[in-house]
């Protein structure tokens, strides 16, 4: 895999710059040349079973396409657009923080894989993920 072309601190500013990115509230707090970890703070709004109280798969799917973007982002210089997602859910995730991590798998002249998977507290993995992204340079 190539040397990151984006430094963490031009990676944490890009995540960060979506209003939909600021309301998760997603902070980089980890990247090197294999991964990039992405906290997320626990949110009232994730729930989508309120007598149970745990977090609607939607938001870990985001997590999942947002984190496996970025990892290939790191080392192309920017974010693309999802050409197809898969999750897989291995447990619920209740409330308290999530970490995100994240990793590019191939990188390709049009298109590009990544991959993520999203830890509870404790270190349980909730969900998994694979995604094709569109990385071709603008034109």
């Amino acid at each position: 895999m190539p040397e990151n072309k984006m430094t963490e601190e031009e990676l944490a500013e890009r995540l960060t710059a979506a209003p939909f990115h600021k309301w998760l509230g997603l902070r980089l707090t980890g990247m090197d040349e294999d991964e990039i970890t992405i906290a997320v703070p626990w949110r009232e709004e994730f729930v989508v079973n309120v007598d149970v109280g745990y977090t609607h798969g939607g938001i870990l799917a985001t997590l999942i396409d947002v984190a496996a973007d970025y990892a290939i982002a790191a080392k192309i210089g920017r974010p693309g657009p999802t050409i197809d997602m898969r999750v897989d859910y291995h447990r619920a995730a209740m409330q308290g923080e999530l970490t995100v991590k994240a990793q590019a798998l191939k990188l390709g002249g049009s298109f590009s894989t990544g991959e993520a998977q999203v830890y509870d507290e404790k270190g349980k993995l909730l969900a998994s993920g694979r995604g094709v992204y569109f990385s071709a340079p603008p034109k």
